[in-house]
């Protein structure tokens, strides 16, 4: 009652905020790197998180580039084969020219194999403490930018006259290179109903009706793991001809009991009854004289 509030002691009093407290506004965003000039933005996460991005987009570019032109695939190696023009792959192609030339090769050999890579990896790896400027534009950087520049120039270069000459050798020898010789026999075979055409085993005997059902039983029952994706002997005998040697009593035999302690299993539980007689009575026609 010493302040004259007696009277209303009553009186409901509703609290609706404190004004000790500072109403909260929106936030100010936080200064952007180029605020502050000659500092770069964090190394981690940010700068090392986009070095990891570019490298996955390169490396997933390779992988599409090996999937959509895969390695071409030539003769086994053979050191008699004196006609053999060789080629590396197309990334290594511009090496490859540079140790064609006299100041890389024979004497210098060491040089053209180690000094001039090793100078130039090595110059690599010193770049980022050689050339510490803080610019970012590559006209402000002469230096690092021309030798980028001449590097990419050289290697365009050396790599296009290795493709040229190496068309140009196989022009003047006539020799057709592997991967499509090959290519071009696997073709004739497997449309003279011979299957695929094998390197080094041109005298197999063919197979006798290679699209009969037969097969793909065994190519189910995983049998060409050992024998051949064309029966044509791996781990395992080959099978074409194999009719001149056994009966087909003799087949089902081996197909269900198995031979030579395991080595060729039994396919008792793998392979129903039916299906055992229907692959033994196509390998019993598996003959050279019914092939030819």
């Amino acid at each position: 009652m010493a302040h004259g509030h007696g009277n209303k002691s009553n009186e409901k009093v509703v609290y609706v905020g404190d004004s000790r407290i500072r109403k909260p506004g929106p936030r100010p965003a936080p200064p952007d790197y180029t605020a502050f000039p000659g500092k770069s933005e964090a190394f981690i996460p940010n700068f090392l998180l986009k070095e990891w991005m570019a490298g996955v987009v390169v490396l997933v570019g390779f992988l599409v580039l090996t999937i959509a032109e895969p390695a071409p695939l030539g003769y086994p190696a053979d050191p008699l084969n004196g006609s053999f023009i060789p080629m590396p792959d197309w990334y290594f192609l511009f090496i490859y020219q540079l140790l064609k030339y006299p100041y890389t090769s024979e004497d210098f050999i060491v040089l053209g194999t180690i000094g001039i890579p090793g100078i130039a990896f090595g110059a690599l790896l010193l770049v980022p403490f050689l050339d510490t400027g803080k610019e970012r534009r590559f006209y402000r950087r002469p230096i690092t930018s021309s030798l980028m520049i001449v590097s990419l120039i050289a290697s365009v270069y050396l790599t296009w006259v290795s493709w040229h000459h190496y068309t140009e050798e196989l022009e003047k020898s006539g020799v057709v290179p592997e991967h499509i010789e090959r290519e071009e026999k696997n073709k004739e075979s497997i449309e003279s109903g011979k299957g695929r055409w094998i390197p080094g085993k041109e005298k197999t005997v063919a197979l006798v009706k290679p699209d009969d059902p037969a097969f793909e039983i065994m190519k189910k029952a995983q049998c060409i793991a050992c024998h051949g994706g064309e029966l044509e002997g791996g781990g395992a005998p080959s099978l074409r001809g194999i009719g001149d040697t056994l009966s087909k009593d003799e087949l089902v035999d081996t197909i269900t009991n198995g031979r030579a302690n395991g080595a060729m299993p039994s396919f008792k539980g793998t392979l129903s009854e039916a299906e055992i007689d229907q692959v033994a009575t196509w390998l019993s026609e598996q003959k050279a004289e019914a092939a030819e």
